[in-house]
């Protein structure tokens, strides 16, 4: 896949929480295509984020589109608030949900596009039945809850079985991988069939002086000198 294909959502988890509406316009400026923003509830994973009320204060900053990440039990019940808050994409967990198709229609009703996500013990045929109703597939390559983990390397695997999985629909759904992402190792993903890739502190990890670079870098798969 070229790199001018591949879109790059960093994710504001390891952005500075001081000053979120500065680190997102930043991004933004330096070539990032989605903002990931990582909603966690403390039950579905073991740690506390962001609610709707946050993101809504930053839709401001950004003219991107907000890609929001449910990590959090009873997912259906919120819908209508991230989407309320400013979200353009909300993605759930197959595993927090009991009746997918449902919150799947839920999320396009209320003006979203739909992704699901998949936690690594996941197989991707739970996905049989409503891929082709999906705008965006989501793969965690870590165990969901932290930022900072190290790539799970059988993700390569899954993300190959659902780009086939993808194609056979003919439809345009991204296939987005989020964990451990670095530039040593995207150019796997990449092959495998990935087309979206989460980062966070790949990217935030120089300041906002090495955004532009660290974005530039995981779009190549390159380090720049």
């Amino acid at each position: 896949m070229e790199p001018n294909n591949i879109k790059i959502a960093p994710s504001i988890l390891s952005a500075d929480f001081a000053k979120l509406g500065e680190e997102i316009a930043a991004i933004t400026k330096d070539g990032a295509d989605y903002v990931h923003i990582d909603v966690m509830d403390g039950h579905f994973v073991p740690n506390l984020t962001i609610g709707p009320c946050v993101i809504q204060s930053l839709r401001k900053h950004s003219s991107l589109p907000f890609d929001v990440h449910l990590m959090i039990s009873n997912p259906e019940l919120y819908i209508e608030d991230y989407a309320k808050a400013g979200a353009d994409i909300i993605t759930v967990h197959a595993e927090a949900v009991t009746h997918l198709d449902r919150v799947i229609h839920a999320i396009k009703d209320a003006g979203c596009k739909a992704g699901v996500s998949l936690v690594p013990s996941t197989a991707p045929d739970v996905l049989d039945y409503v891929i082709d109703q999906l705008d965006l597939v989501l793969v965690m390559s870590v165990n969901p809850g932290f930022g900072g983990q190290s790539f799970i390397g059988k993700s390569v695997e899954k993300i190959r079985e659902l780009r086939y999985m993808i194609d056979e629909t003919e439809k345009d759904i991204d296939l987005e991988v989020d964990g451990g992402v670095v530039v040593d190792n995207v150019e796997y993903i990449i092959e495998a069939g990935a087309n979206v890739l989460v980062a966070g502190s790949a990217v935030f990890k120089d300041g906002p002086s090495g955004y532009a670079a660290n974005i530039k870098a995981l779009r190549t798969g390159k380090p720049l000198a």
